[in-house]
């Protein structure tokens, strides 16, 4: 592809007014643009990543809620570019979104099921492609399964990768593994035991995630910073959480009309395996498939990223089949 064809491709993105980090490079070289359309609102960050307009589009939905996947993405998107237009997008009150501006309401879980489906409207307009892929990390698969419940004629497959499915039964099952854990510690005892379902208050889904995260080796989560940060973080996404505690997708999401794979990481316990595992078996779809990922936790994508990328590019010859 000459240099001519290349930007001729990218031009879209200049209609949004974008902001590119690269300059005249030769037509082989990736091109980093980022955008800021509106969606459901506010302005919200879109990253382009490509070398070829023409490729699919991947687009990443992060965990959090309130998290970025974009500071650190090339180390889980370095094979995948080769065969996508790799797609990172801060959410509403998160990362370069918030930076730029902060939400003016309340969010919640319609309203950024609603921003997701606008974004990738956006996209197939300014990349010109009918379809694209979804990929989901932990709470992004709230948005991304009422993508594929609602619109799943937008995709070519769905990757789900840690995802919340039945967030009470596992946040239970949870508690229930930390008490074990934690059963000769006096501290962690007493507030594990204080925790109710659903969460009488923003401190006790702090103690839940205190332990998981110190037992996870993040030393740090015993800490009085740690405590006001994550406080501070529940005033904006506490009524979001609890709406996702609601979520039950064996009861709500029984078939999918889109190629759907599952990653899971085996030691995962902020989500399930057993659940995650439990509905995949059920779930009717035209194709899926199920990855465990040996030394993977919560975070696949972080742990192996070699490997959580070669599952990714092994879906797509399956996806491609009539």
């Amino acid at each position: 592809m000459t240099l001519a064809v290349l930007l001729t491709a990218l031009i879209p993105f200049y209609a949004c007014k974008a902001q590119t980090t690269a300059a005249a490079t030769p037509a082989s070289a990736e091109v980093t643009t980022t955008l800021t359309p509106d969606i459901g609102g506010i302005k919200q960050v879109v990253e382009i990543k490509t070398d070829d307009a023409n490729k699919p589009v991947l687009l990443f939905l992060s965990g959090g809620p309130g998290s970025s996947m974009i500071k650190g993405a090339d180390a889980f998107t370095n094979l995948l570019k080769s065969r996508f237009t790799i797609v990172q997008w801060d959410q509403r009150d998160a990362g370069k979104t918030l930076k730029l501006n902060p939400s003016p309401t309340q969010p919640s879980v319609g309203q950024m099921e609603q921003d997701t489906y606008q974004v990738i409207q956006f996209l197939r307009k300014e990349l010109k492609q009918d379809k694209i892929y979804l990929l989901g990390s932990s709470w992004g698969n709230v948005l991304g399964f009422d993508i594929v419940k609602r619109h799943p004629e937008l995709l070519h497959a769905y990757f789900a990768s840690n995802p919340v499915v039945s967030q009470l039964e596992s946040e239970k099952e949870l508690l229930q593994a930390l008490k074990v854990h934690f059963k000769d510690n006096a501290v962690a005892s007493q507030e594990l035991n204080s925790i109710s379902f659903p969460f009488a208050s923003d401190e006790s889904m702090f103690y839940l995630r205190k332990w998981l995260f110190y037992k996870d080796g993040k030393a740090f989560a015993t800490s009085e910073g740690f405590k006001t940060g994550f406080l501070q973080w529940s005033k904006t996404w506490s009524p979001v959480w609890n709406e996702v505690m609601n979520i039950d997708l064996p009861k709500t999401l029984k078939s999918v009309d889109c190629p759907v794979y599952f990653f899971v990481g085996k030691n995962d316990i902020q989500t399930s395996t057993r659940i995650t595992q439990a509905y995949f078996d059920t779930l009717k779809a035209p194709r899926k498939g199920l990855f465990f990922f040996e030394h993977s936790g919560h975070q696949i994508h972080q742990d192996e990223p070699v490997q959580f990328q070669e599952a990714i590019i092994k879906t797509l010859d399956a996806t491609a089949k009539p």
